[in-house]
């Protein structure tokens, strides 16, 4: 082989990992994340509970988890141990979700309600997965899901409170906006 010729090897830069990749593996969680804040929105706008939507969540949930880990085991016994623990757990969550949606438990909840408990359910097996994984991410997943709920009943009780202060603050911005434009063309005006 000649001076001038590289293997393949050498001829690709290496990559570096930066904010773009760090992103892309966080993107199951986060699209996760998004999907129970967009399922608890819909719920509270249109006052239905979406049963459906939030054992497709709770699936979806136990398919990132164990194709997160799977890169992580090596062996056979051990990634069919993953799958069956995965298997278990979200069954039980969805065993669990199913009981909180039977008409006798429907009656004693409103619709906002049971999507509230349905997405505590859900961070609660999140965050338990990833104790189980050992798994900071999906861990954070569950806190950041359980966090939700709290902020979700807060953002619906002062909804009315942060519209009149954005319009507040839009005001004030709209106000004082353009005499600092009008000072600042006046200042400029009088240094030449």
């Amino acid at each position: 082989m000649s001076d001038l010729e590289l293997p393949h090897e050498a001829a690709q830069p290496p990559a570096r990992p930066g904010h773009a990749s760090f992103l892309y593996r966080q993107l199951p969680y986060i699209v996760v994340l998004a999907l129970a804040i967009c399922g608890v929105a819909y719920t509270n706008i249109s006052h239905k509970p979406l049963v459906g939507y939030w054992e497709f969540l709770t699936l979806a949930m136990g398919v990132v988890c164990v194709v997160t880990e799977w890169p992580k085991v090596d062996e056979r016994q051990a990634r069919f141990q993953l799958i069956l623990k995965q298997a278990l757990h979200w069954g039980a969550i969805l065993v669990t979700m199913n009981i909180m949606l039977l008409s006798g438990v429907q009656q004693l909840l409103p619709s906002p309600a049971t999507s509230l408990v349905l997405l505590m359910l859900l961070a609660l097996g999140t965050f338990l997965a990833g104790l189980n994984l050992s798994s900071v991410q999906i861990c954070f997943l569950g806190i950041a899901m359980a966090f939700a709920v709290p902020a979700i009943a807060w953002f619906k009780q002062s909804a009315l409170f942060l519209l009149l202060g954005a319009v507040l603050l839009i005001g004030l911005t709209l106000t004082f906006w353009p005499r600092r434009r009008g000072e600042r063309a006046a200042a400029l005006a009088d240094q030449d």
